[in-house]
């Protein structure tokens, strides 16, 4: 919209935009007084004064394009000047043919604009000018106030670039694993690219799968089979050897596996689980794929399998009632010399980077830190705790040990969702993550949203790493890698087929004789240069 800004007056709408009646609505069809809009505009000037000459003239001009009768401008021109006088000053203004039943309706009318619109420094909004105006749809929806809902705040939420920059990796990674997983039901090593492009629907792949697979030369192998003759592929061996590495460094903490399914067992109302949950969440909590084969029957004193797929704590070990977040407090209590009343109860706060901090946030944030709440291993009643904030606080700290136990500190919003019941979390999770962002960190990379622990992240790294984190760093570093260095995997593969070969026994001879002392160079001066990553 375009506007005009006349002096003392403030910000009124163009005139070729919308049409002066939207201010002088009140006196819709009474006629312009003897001696025709031209006297009574030279009464309006002497009387009002010269500070308004420049508003006559636009009034003027408005009653002229708009054919508004002269009573209806000079009434708001009167009521712009912010005149308290009483409606029979105006009949001298407005002539002995304005009635004064009608002066006083638009004096009375008027006031209120004068004293709802005027004195605001803004433009008036729609809701304000409603008694006045005709409606209409279009102007309503142009003038709507702004929605605050959970997307909307989800949108307008400070955004941590080095975690959203993680999740579009961890994107990748999830892709490379899906198909992976698919190639895993083969018998055989290889997979036919063909058969692969059936599937990549399950996988969530909106590009062909042989595209996919040349994105990334480090993870699959592709090849024409010496047999069938159709194109094949597999994964590398880097790639197996990253993957059985994993698989065997979850299986050597078996018992750090049933310390966390028993702290997960004591966090829940009733001492249950769902197993289809825990299932589901097995890669973020560092489970076996078979642990309901493998894990629970081993330990038949500590858990117990009930139908339908409920996981049973039956023996609780009292030293596994600390939280991780009071080790946090203990050395917060110890280093900073805080007192017991701050720290018994608080959280780590780490705002991101922009984050705007609005007037009173922290003087609410500090009652908030300092506020009691039942604790993740405390017994829990059954009667819902009245205090609103003690509640949410209480969600806060299950979710808090929730990501502890985690392998990465972070978890799909989705997967939280089945715990709720369990966790007698009776609140939006979404909502409460995003109530508290110096806490958690929602993301929204990755066709998904994933929930971090902003305390156990710095620069895009976790700070405290454990070995399944650091074996699935390195598959992050080979999905990142592209196709980046293959002409050094290349030259390093020509070399060991020419090795290989038997040449009387002399391979100095042989690299000799072939004219390969430029890659041997190449490679011991590390001057190969990289080829150009492929466009997502």
């Amino acid at each position: 919209m375009r506007h005009c800004y006349l002096p003392s007056v403030g910000l009124l709408p163009a005139i070729p935009q919308i049409p002066i009646i939207c201010f002088l609505f009140v006196c819709t069809g009474d006629r312009s007084p003897r001696g025709g809009p031209q006297k009574h505009y030279a009464l309006a000037e002497g009387s009002i004064g010269r500070a308004v000459a420049a508003r006559v003239k636009v009034l003027k001009a408005a009653a002229k394009i708009r054919k508004v009768p002269a009573v209806e401008v000079l009434t708001a021109l009167a009521v712009i000047e912010k005149e308290k006088a009483e409606p029979s000053s105006f009949l001298g203004i407005f002539g002995r043919g304005t009635s004064q039943e009608i002066v006083s309706l638009g004096v009375q009318a008027l006031r209120m604009l004068r004293t709802s619109i005027l004195q605001k420094v803004s433009s008036p909004t729609l809701n304000e000018m409603c008694c006045f105006v005709p409606f209409d749809c279009s102007i309503q929806k142009r003038w709507k106030k702004p929605v605050d809902s959970a997307q909307t705040r989800l949108e307008n939420r400070t955004r941590d670039l080095k975690l959203d920059k993680l999740m579009n990796q961890l994107k990748k990674l999830r892709l490379v694993m899906g198909v992976h997983e698919l190639m895993a039901k083969r018998r055989g090593d290889y997979t036919s690219v063909q058969l692969l492009s059936r599937w990549k629907h399950l996988v969530g792949l909106n590009t062909e799968i042989g595209d996919f697979l040349h994105k990334y030369p480090h993870i699959f192998e592709t090849y024409i089979h010496p047999v069938k003759k159709n194109l094949c592929c597999k994964l590398s061996q880097k790639m197996i050897d990253l993957i059985a590495e994993e698989a065997r460094v979850i299986r050597a903490s078996e018992l750090a596996v049933v310390q966390r399914l028993k702290k997960l067992l004591k966090m829940s109302t009733h001492g249950t689980l769902n197993l289809h949950a825990l299932w589901l969440s097995r890669r973020e909590l560092g489970l076996p794929d078979d642990f309901r084969d493998s894990v629970i029957p081993k330990y038949p004193d500590c858990f117990r399998v009930e139908l339908p797929d409920t996981l049973v704590l039956i023996s609780r070990d009292a030293s596994l009632a600390e939280a991780e977040i009071e080790k946090w407090r203990e050395k917060e209590y110890r280093e900073k010399w805080l007192g017991e009343h701050e720290t018994k109860y608080a959280f780590p706060i780490q705002f991101p980077t922009g984050f705007k901090i609005e007037k009173g946030l922290r003087e609410r944030l500090k009652n908030w830190q300092m506020l009691p709440y039942i604790k993740p291993y405390e017994k829990k009643h059954v009667i819902r705790i009245h205090n609103v904030l003690r509640f949410e606080k209480c969600a806060v700290g299950i979710l808090h040990e929730f990501l502890s136990l985690t392998m990465e500190k972070m978890v799909e919003v989705e997967r939280l969702s089945h715990f709720r019941r369990d966790f007698a979390m009776e609140v939006i999770v979404r909502e409460l993550i995003l109530k508290h962002p110096g806490i958690f960190y929602i993301s929204t990379k990755g066709s998904t949203q994933t929930v971090f622990l902003r305390e156990a992240y710095s620069k895009g790294c976790l700070i405290e790493p454990n070995p399944v984190y650091a074996i699935r760093r390195k598959m992050l570093d080979l999905v990142s890698l592209g196709c980046r260095n293959t002409n050094q995997k290349r030259l390093l593969e020509q070399l060991d087929e020419r090795c290989d070969k038997e040449y009387n026994g002399d391979l100095v001879a042989q690299i000799a004789e072939c004219h390969d002392e430029h890659i041997l160079e190449d490679l011991c001066s590390g001057s190969l240069h990289s080829n150009e990553e492929d466009e997502e």
